[in-house]
């Protein structure tokens, strides 16, 4: 299992935050296997990232830590808690934000029920408006269009209320799958700002991108896949400048 640490946030992270500890982590389609025994943590405040080609496996590892996606074998754990044993409906109760590929909106709801859908699991209190509050600040778009249907707004809109969503939850780790997918370059820099500031934050994240160049400069450390296994690892810095790396997923 790799343990990957975390660097020092410039703020604390949650007293809540623990380290999730993935080990031996093995997922099957079928007679396919799509994850192969796999190991990494997250440790708290440290935002980790998973790049790779299509079919590496990325998304079938995070959706395998949000439990929907049957596991072959392997261990989870959040702190002392094992995430192996946490229904998937269950997982944002115990501290998990997930942001899903394609987003997912509700799209016939406005944007302020998709957010307030995000809260579900919180009490409707002063820290649950505080939250929202914290939301509209980092995506001011989502305080205007708040009475807007959520189907209505761009891809990009969608995307930041996808990720805002996920926060009203305050989550311990924020799960992130693909969040540059289908966006513009000026919308994939805008995306950048926003999990480069929650990174700064202290929030513990582990993104999954084929944009390599938005995850070397969300992230503090790196997993690179292929055939469903860990190729390599380390700092996000290493891998950015690793000549390998360079040619096949920053095209240089």
């Amino acid at each position: 299992m790799k343990l990957i640490p975390a660097p020092r946030p410039r703020t604390p992270a949650t007293p809540s935050a623990a380290t999730l500890t993935v080990d031996d982590l093995s997922v099957h389609y079928g007679g396919v296997r799509a994850v192969s025994s796999i190991g990494f943590s997250v440790e708290p405040g440290a935002s980790v990232g998973i790049i790779g080609a299509n079919g590496a496996g990325k998304t079938s590892t995070l959706k395998a830590v949000m439990g929907l996606v049957p596991r072959g074998g392997g261990r989870i754990m959040l702190g002392d808690l094992d995430l192996t044993r946490v229904r998937a409906r269950d997982m944002v109760r115990h501290g998990i934000g997930y942001v899903p590929e394609g987003r997912h909106v509700f799209p016939g709801l406005t944007v302020e029920k998709n957010l307030l859908l995000g809260a579900y699991a919180r009490a409707w209190d002063d820290d649950t408006r505080s939250t929202l509050a914290e939301v509209h600040e980092l995506f001011p778009v989502l305080g205007e269009m708040s009475q807007r249907l959520a189907g209505a707004l761009s891809g990009g809109q969608q995307q930041m209320l996808a990720i805002g969503r996920a926060l009203m939850a305050q989550p311990r780790i924020l799960l992130l799958d693909e969040p540059s997918m289908g966006l513009s370059p000026k919308l994939v820099g805008d995306i950048l700002r926003v999990l480069t500031r929650l990174r700064e934050d202290g929030l513990s994240m582990l993104l999954v991108e084929q944009n390599a160049k938005l995850t070397f400069g969300a992230t503090s450390h790196c997993l690179v896949m292929e055939n469903g296994a860990v190729a390599m690892t380390g700092t996000s810095e290493e891998l950015s400048e690793d000549p390998r790396v360079r040619q096949i997923y920053l095209g240089l």
